[in-house]
């Protein structure tokens, strides 16, 4: 029996692994299991700009309704926006149905509680459980008016609007400011130029005319190439590239080179704590990132905390020790005052933010340390074999460990690969390291 859920939700290639009867079924299983702590009766669902979006969205109506749901279809709009929307609609459970950063031929689905948060492994193995319990899916499904309804609303959009520019100091401006804007054809690609538009930044967007097919396609988080070449070419301050769903950012400078994650996260840290809003003193980042980030942040007296990979497990770690910031060197950021999951847009406007307070170039601003050199790489396996059941390769991590590398290798929560990464102070040691450790298991797992 195969595990549906992944480290986001449900995520796969459409048509395939998440076909109309998959996501119906999980519909209904997750209509079940809200079910016993239902209030209003209501779920929510948003996507972003996938043809297979039709598919699945009518199909998760046809779950839920079955099983006597009410559902609320709000169109595309990022995945933050569901988060911040399901609580705020008082909905008992919402929907986001994206495969975020990858290919437009993949699709997913992401669940949200009643207050907006991201589900842990434990509500999403009691979903799965339903998912595969046929008299309960039959037992559950309603006859006559007990059927469920659904119904499309389209002024939601300025709820979400107003709540992502309250995170922006009323006294501060974005006029004068030039910004270009890259929405990777996605969720955002309405709401983000109306946000900086009404701050009164001067926006140039690219990549804001979906057509089902070209989210993610050479452009957005993913590739900020174009998006570097416009702001060199326009002379903009700074660019800001979102993935598909908007939960991820990438910020761009104004000679047109990528800001690295882990900096962006390690100087918006200083800045909220010189402003008085980072609670605790502390911040959470992943396993992913960086060593050099955590030296920097012990250098101006804030602690690091890490997590597993997934913003949801940042979450989790700023809930747990009452901290309001955190996030992942790939862009999701999450400033948790305003939402509770990763957030493009807020995230965008707190670089403004301290853009404008400390009014130094965003080259200079967000290049506060250096990087300790990291190798990273991917190997596709067809088997996700347990590590520490390979032999050999225990003993070999251990003699990289003792030459004072930090070794991390862990399979994808979402793609069948292996990801490996290698960090320490010499380049040389490293690439030696990572052809070896790459070449084991290479062996080890494809033969």
């Amino acid at each position: 029996m195969k595990q549906l859920f992944g480290t986001d939700g449900v995520r796969g290639r459409a048509g395939k692994k998440l076909n109309a009867t998959t996501a119906m079924r999980l519909a209904m299983a997750a209509g079940i299991y809200f079910r016993k702590n239902s209030i209003t009766n209501k779920f929510l669902i948003g996507k972003d700009t996938r043809r297979s979006g039709y598919m699945i969205e009518n199909a998760i109506v046809s779950g839920l309704t079955a099983v006597g749901y009410d559902v609320r279809q709000i169109g595309p709009m990022p995945t933050p926006a569901i988060s911040f929307l399901t609580e705020d609609m008082r909905c008992d459970a919402g929907i986001m149905i994206s495969a975020s950063h990858n290919p437009y031929f993949d699709n997913g689905i992401k669940f949200f509680d009643s207050f907006g948060n991201k589900l842990d492994i434990e509500a999403e193995a009691q979903i799965e459980k339903i998912y595969h319990n046929d008299e309960l899916i039959e037992e559950n499904q309603k006859t006559e008016f007990d059927i469920g309804r659904s119904k499309r609303v389209d002024d939601v959009i300025g709820r979400y609007i107003v709540h992502i520019k309250n995170s922006f100091p009323k006294e501060l401006t974005l006029k004068g400011i030039r910004i270009v804007l890259d929405t990777a054809n996605g969720a955002a690609y309405k709401v983000a130029p109306t946000i900086f538009s009404e701050l009164g930044a001067d926006v140039v967007v690219i990549n804001n005319t979906p057509n089902g097919s070209n989210i993610n396609l050479n452009c957005g988080a993913m590739h900020p190439e174009l998006l570097g070449e416009n702001v060199r070419k326009l002379r903009a301050d700074v660019g800001f590239a979102f993935d598909g769903d908007a939960d991820r950012l990438v910020v761009v400078d104004e000679n047109g080179n990528r800001i690295d994650g882990d900096k962006l996260l390690g100087k918006l840290a200083v800045y909220l704590n010189t402003q008085n809003k980072l609670k605790g003193c502390a911040m959470c980042a992943t396993v992913m990132s960086n060593k050099s980030l955590e030296d920097y942040l012990n250098e101006n007296e804030i602690s690091l905390l890490r997590s597993n990979v997934g913003d949801k497990y940042v979450l989790d770690i700023l809930n747990q020790k009452d901290l309001n910031f955190g996030g992942e060197q790939s862009g999701h950021i999450i400033l948790s005052d305003y939402v509770k999951t990763g957030d493009a847009l807020i995230s965008s406007l707190a670089v403004m933010a301290c853009f404008l307070s400390e009014k130094k170039p965003i080259s200079e601003l967000f290049n506060p340390f250096d990087l300790y050199p990291q190798f990273q790489k991917n190997l596709a396996v067809s088997n996700k074999v347990p590590l520490d059941k390979i032999d050999g390769f225990p003993p070999l991590v251990e003699k990289i460990e003792k030459e004072g590398i930090r070794v991390l290798i862990r399979y994808s929560g979402t793609e069948n690969l292996l990801r490996i990464l290698l960090e320490g102070k010499d380049e040389k040691i490293l690439e030696n390291y990572m052809s070896e450790v790459y070449t084991f298991l290479k062996k080890a797992l494809n033969d």
